[in-house]
């Protein structure tokens, strides 16, 4: 009897020794793989076709075409990219570089196989996941330089410039690199997809200049309906975007599911109070414009903060968007045609530094890491939006020029007047 007991006891400690290890190890959760399939396809629903619908609606019906190509032909081209290379130097292990960028051991996904996990989700699922968000963030750039870039410059603009921005900042901050070391809170994207979009879209604006007219001629969107429907698709797929993020089907997916939904309907409201105010009537495109900014500003934040700073970050963002909007195409005559940086790169900044603020557990926040005050934490949070801000625009401006050198970025007078459908493509988006 005292040797079974010896037994049973040898037994449950060394169990005890292995459940550590156990409980580490990767194990397929199907619960989380179906959240994140689910929360793939909705962010790439929110670039094709939401984006797209979003965006060409806001054009003139002469570049409506040309719109909805150019979100098409770059989910296409960042897709192969992601698989060549993307994937791995943003997600790869970059030896003594690690710090800055991947390496390119899991280069054409080399080790990505069936049954191969990435925490609890499939690898070839999380890969999937990723690629969605690389794909939307040089769509975003779009509205900076609609209705004058050249087709070619648009195409190997976003190659290069997802290569050389989007991967570096991706690894940065999610893939262990030196901003995710720092403790840079950005739970899906205020720095690697809104902060980049924006920057990147008033750069290439301010280095191609206004559209022909611009500021003096009306340019109004040539279908409203259309951009309220690529809204409202952007609006659902956003759950995808920040649920998906907790990359798990838990509480952190839910909580983010609440804020963003808060953040959006305050932000729409918001602006359109500002409008009521301001012109004595609320727009159809200024309440869209507004929920956009409540999403790109609850971003960072979304799946570290409660619904307090959700109802915060929301209001914040639809007063802080809408003046800078006014501000850069009003004040500064700055024609970033669709407000990609008002909405999504101010958007990225405020977000990204209000996280710092709402983690806080008295806040309705997950609370600050361990040795972090609020001040040191929103060092953090401003550092991060610092570097991210001043490598992107350098490295954007470098990328212009080199392109305009080699293949011009801009369309003529006569095209631009003409309308890109036509020049671009040889076919009109309506018959006239």
């Amino acid at each position: 009897m005292s040797l079974s007991k010896g037994l049973i006891a040898g037994l449950v400690t060394v169990l005890m020794l292995l459940m550590p290890a156990l409980a580490n190890a990767d194990t397929l959760d199907t619960g989380d793989t179906a959240w994140i399939l689910t929360s793939t396809a909705l962010v790439l629903f929110m670039t094709l076709p939401g984006l797209a619908l979003f965006y060409g609606g806001l054009v003139r019906t002469k570049n409506v075409l040309s719109v909805l190509m150019q979100c098409f032909m770059i989910a296409c081209v960042v897709s192969i990219i992601w698989v060549l290379y993307g994937y791995s130097l943003s997600f790869g292990d970059g030896g003594e570089m690690n710090a800055w960028i991947g390496g390119l051991d899991n280069a054409f996904l080399a080790n990505v196989t069936r049954d191969g996990l990435s925490g609890t989700l499939p690898e070839s699922v999380f890969v999937m996941f990723q690629m969605t968000f690389a794909i939307i963030t040089p769509a975003l750039i779009i509205g900076g330089f609609a209705e004058r870039m050249k087709f070619s410059a648009m195409l190997l603009f976003s190659v290069i410039w997802v290569s050389v921005v989007y991967f570096p900042v991706c690894h940065w901050v999610w893939g262990g690199g030196w901003l995710a070391d720092m403790g840079l809170l950005d739970f899906a994207g205020g720095t690697v997809v809104h902060i980049t979009a924006g920057v990147a879209a008033i750069t290439t604006a301010m280095v191609m200049g206004n559209r022909n007219g611009f500021p003096t001629t009306p340019m109004m969107p040539h279908n409203m309906t259309m951009t309220v429907t690529g809204a409202c698709m952007l609006w659902v797929g956003w759950f995808g975007f920040n649920g998906g993020s907790a990359v798990a089907a838990n509480g952190d997916a839910g909580m983010a599911m609440l804020v963003t939904h808060v953040s959006a309907a305050c932000g729409a409201f918001t602006w359109a109070v500002l409008e009521w105010l301001k012109y004595g009537k609320p727009s159809a495109l200024g309440t869209v414009t507004g929920m956009v900014a409540g999403l790109g500003t609850i971003t960072p934040a979304s799946g570290f903060v409660g619904p307090l700073g959700g109802l915060a970050i929301g209001l914040s963002a639809g007063v802080v968007c809408f003046f800078a909007t006014g501000f850069i195409k009003q004040t500064l005559k700055i024609d970033d045609s669709l407000d990609v940086f008002p909405v999504h790169g101010v958007g990225g900044i405020l977000g990204t530094i209000l996280a710092g603020v709402f983690v806080v557990v008295g806040l309705g926040g997950v609370g600050l890491a361990e040795g972090m005050t609020m001040g040191s934490q929103i060092g953090v949070q401003v550092t991060g939006v610092l570097v991210t801000v001043a490598f992107t625009a350098v490295v954007t401006f470098v990328i212009l020029k080199m392109v305009d050198a080699v293949i011009g970025l801009r369309v003529t007078d006569e095209q631009e007047t003409e309308g890109l459908d036509i020049n671009q493509h040889d076919e009109r988006g309506y018959i006239l």
